[in-house]
């Protein structure tokens, strides 16, 4: 099937110019190039031709360049342009970037910096675009679908959600921080029939404890010094679909006396109300510690415990779905570039590495985090291993980078020949350091490596490389 060509228009009164651009364009970049000798055509080409960029020259006979560069920006802000100038110019260049111009050139220009300049606005263009398609997409679809990764760990909690969703069980999920439990307790209320009726959330942690009875039922006009109107809880708010408490081990122990007899008559009653109200709705909790052994130590009360543990479902911290690490990073760096509007292409080999080595206490949180730091201070189109280095400094959940190759000169060998040890060992030491942060996994190493599955097998074998250890 053959490329798609790029589009490249030409606004140029210079008809010399115009020709030796078209044949740059054309026949050395491989472009095909439209023209025009005016501002007033040159719009009319930019909508009618559809360019994919545009270089524009800032004198032309019927409007000046920054006329031109306005309204291209009110008619086609995606169409990346460049402005063509003269030396005394430069200042008003400056602004037309300001206006939006994706950059300026200084006539007379070296070939190849025009060329790299069109490739360059070329590539932001198309990942800006493909950033708006993430963006139009971002939110939409079932949390079930937000869930990214293919490790054994997440397949996993995927399954039991699947199980779990249609019925009206009590769910509690378990999971240290910021490994991801709302976003669970979200695709169990996507994937349910409840999915068109609101999910509540509720920090548990976040609210005062004199506050929290309130919350969660409601009031009454005058049950307390304060209460100026009734309030609905967070429990009436959530009828006919789903009620989330996040940390519900924070909940002070009267407060679980209450929230038991919710759960089991399917009742609540607001603080100076006269009478109790139904309810419909589906509870799921979620904790950051083992409430069993809570409940063991007097913390929590055993019995409510059980009632919210109708079906458990686990998920495991990021250490232990380290194959996830690429996805995850890629969607965070495609949020960040929408967010900044600074389109990053990658991850550098190196720096991946380096997130592979990390032991992430924080889990997904902390992973989106250095990542959306990354975005924003790296200047160039991709992360490398010194901005991830420095976001990791200090933490001691890093694991070290490979040691230099030491390779032994033999009696007799030439330097040829010690060039090719060198070479050998060298590799040898990056793909065992590569499993080893992989935690044995070829394909997630191969990826990292930036090779094929095939040829790391071979080089596994040639090495006598042990992928289980």
């Amino acid at each position: 099937m053959e490329a798609f060509v790029k589009k490249i228009l030409v606004i140029d009164d210079d008809a010399i110019q115009r020709r030796l651009l078209t044949t740059l364009l054309g026949k050395v970049g491989g472009y095909e190039v439209l023209t025009a000798e005016n501002g007033r055509l040159g719009l009319e080409r930019a909508e009618g031709g559809h360019p994919d960029a545009i270089l524009l020259d800032l004198q032309l006979p019927d409007m000046s360049g920054m006329e031109i560069l306005k309204k291209l920006k009110e008619t086609s802000p995606e169409i990346p342009v460049i402005m063509l100038t003269g030396v005394s110019e430069v200042q008003t260049a400056v602004e037309a970037i300001k206006i939006g111009a994706h950059n300026y050139l200084t006539k007379p220009f070296e070939n190849d910096h025009l060329l790299l300049n069109v490739r360059n606005a070329l590539e932001k263009s198309e990942l800006l675009s493909q950033m708006e398609e993430l963006r139009q997409r971002a939110g939409r679809g079932p949390a079930l679908s937000r869930m990214i990764g293919k490790s054994s760990g997440l397949q996993e909690v995927i399954r039991q959600i699947q199980k779990v969703a249609a019925s009206n069980l009590t769910v509690l999920i378990q999971g240290e921080t910021g490994t991801g439990k709302e976003l669970v307790a979200r695709a169990l209320h996507d994937e349910s029939s409840r999915r068109d009726k609101p999910f509540v959330a509720v920090d548990c942690g976040a609210l005062a404890e004199n506050l929290l009875e309130s919350e969660l039922f409601g009031h009454e006009k005058g049950a307390f010094t304060g209460a100026d109107r009734r309030k609905e809880g967070q429990v009436t708010l959530a009828e006919g679909g789903t009620l989330f408490l996040d940390e519900v081990g924070n909940l002070p122990l009267g407060l679980q006396t209450k929230l038991l007899r919710v759960l089991q008559e399917k009742q609540v009653k607001p603080v100076g109300a006269d009478k109790s109200r139904s309810i419909d709705v589906r509870f799921i909790a979620a904790t950051n510690a083992s409430l069993e052994e809570e409940a063991k130590a007097g913390k929590f009360r055993m019995d409510l415990y059980y009632r919210l543990a109708e079906f458990t479902i686990k998920v495991p911290p990021l250490r232990e779905r380290r194959e996830d690490l690429p996805g995850l990073s890629s969607h965070f760096k495609d949020q960040a570039g929408l967010e900044f509007r600074k389109p990053v292409g990658g991850v550098s080999g190196e720096a991946a590495i380096l997130l592979m080595a990390h032991a992430w206490p924080g889990n997904i949180r902390e992973l989106r985090n250095v990542i959306r730091q990354a975005v924003l201070l790296t200047p160039d189109s991709e992360i490398n291993a010194g901005q991830i280095k420095s976001l990791l400094k200090g933490t001691s959940a890093s694991v070290e980078s490979p040691s230099p190759v030491e390779v032994p000169v033999l009696p007799g060998q030439s330097l040829k020949q010690v060039a090719e040890t060198a070479v050998e060992e060298a590799e040898k030491q990056a793909i065992s350091h590569v499993l080893k942060t992989t935690g044995g996994n070829k394909s997630q190493a191969a990826k990292i490596l930036k090779t094929d599955y095939k040829t790391l097998h071979l080089k596994i074998k040639k090495y006598k490389l042990q992928t289980k250890d």
